[in-house]
């Protein structure tokens, strides 16, 4: 039979503390724990199937994390002006937004208590801003330009950035406004214009990705340093109506319309873009809670091409090392 030694070509090492960096089966001892460890494998994320939306629709905006979202708007069609909270579970209507519209996909930000929904389309572009205290939506100051369909990062109430999409007459948008809690401020500006793309990241460290430039779907990827932008490596593959949630470092980019319609999921760690596992339903224009990570996250509605309720959980179990005392 096969020792350690045979398989891995070396002894169980000694350490003070753990090795900082073990590769998938390794075995050590720790000297000050006084224990026998091994690295267990980085098991592949998955999504999950979650409680359906109460309302089927598309272009809806989203706030929140996996088990405290929040999704508004949209369209049904027409446009609505709902509003629903995921408790993890199940989805509960609430307060409805003061003007019903769409294609705010990627424009809303915050926590489910505290989001900001910004620009999409009512009968035009739209500039309006409403914010939501846990119950209910105010109107705030507008954008400085009407858009939809542009991308954002993972904000709060007092500290939010969007992005791109499309304005009067029907044009690419560069610009990028920033949103201090009260107002709405110009800031640096995307170097390709392009609409029906996705954001990850906060404020000051963001992704934007994909995009359509009309036409020509885009791969395209830049990161936010919190004062302009910069090209980074692209998507395995263009597309359009994507959603994202992560940070600038690590992030997700899932769904989508090449075309056509897309389950693809693709995971950033900083440096380029992996094929993961893909969704469980291809779907394009659809909503996320924004505030997740590489490791757990949620997506929701959509067209699969046909509307859709339905929401997946992403979940990626994080390395492990096991430990026995030898005591």
């Amino acid at each position: 039979m096969a020792d350690y030694k045979g398989i891995k070509g070396g002894k169980v090492q000694n350490f003070s503390t753990n090795p900082p960096a073990p590769i998938v089966g390794q075995v050590w001892y720790n000297e000050t724990t006084r224990t026998l460890n091994y690295f267990a494998s980085n098991p592949v994320g998955s999504f999950a199937t979650g409680g359906n939306l109460n309302t089927a629709r598309n272009n809806v905006g989203g706030a929140g994390t996996q088990t405290a979202s929040l999704a508004f708007g949209g369209a049904a069609p027409p446009n609505v002006d709902i509003t629903e909270k995921y408790n993890g579970t199940a989805w509960t209507e609430v307060g409805d937004m003061n003007t019903a519209r769409s294609k705010i996909m990627g424009s809303g930000f915050g926590l489910q208590t505290a989001a900001i929904a910004c620009g999409g389309a009512t009968d035009d572009y739209s500039a309006l801003s409403e914010t939501f205290n846990g119950t209910s939506w105010t109107e705030t100051n507008d954008l400085n330009s009407a858009r939809e369909q542009m991308g954002s990062v993972s904000g709060t109430t007092t500290a939010g950035l969007v992005f791109g999409g499309q304005g009067p007459p029907p044009a690419m948008q560069v610009s990028c406004e920033n949103y201090n809690g009260t107002s709405w401020s110009e800031v640096g500006n995307l170097n390709t214009g392009r609409y029906l793309l996705a954001g990850s990241g906060v404020v000051t460290a963001g992704l934007a990705f994909g995009g359509d430039t009309d036409p020509g779907k885009q791969d395209i990827t830049e990161s936010w340093n919190g004062t302009a932008w910069t090209e980074v490596a692209d998507l395995n593959t263009a597309r359009a109506s994507l959603q994202g949630f992560g940070v600038a470092t690590a992030s997700l980019a899932v769904g989508g319309n090449t075309p056509p319609i897309s389950a693809l999921n693709e995971i950033y760690n900083g440096t380029c873009w992996a094929e993961g596992a893909d969704l469980s339903t291809a779907r394009s224009a659809l909503g996320s809670g924004r505030s997740g990570t590489t490791t757990v996250g949620v997506v929701f509605g959509g067209g699969a091409p046909s509307l859709t309720a339905a929401t997946e959980e992403w979940s990626q179990p994080v390395t492990l090392t096991r430990s026995a005392d030898t005591d």
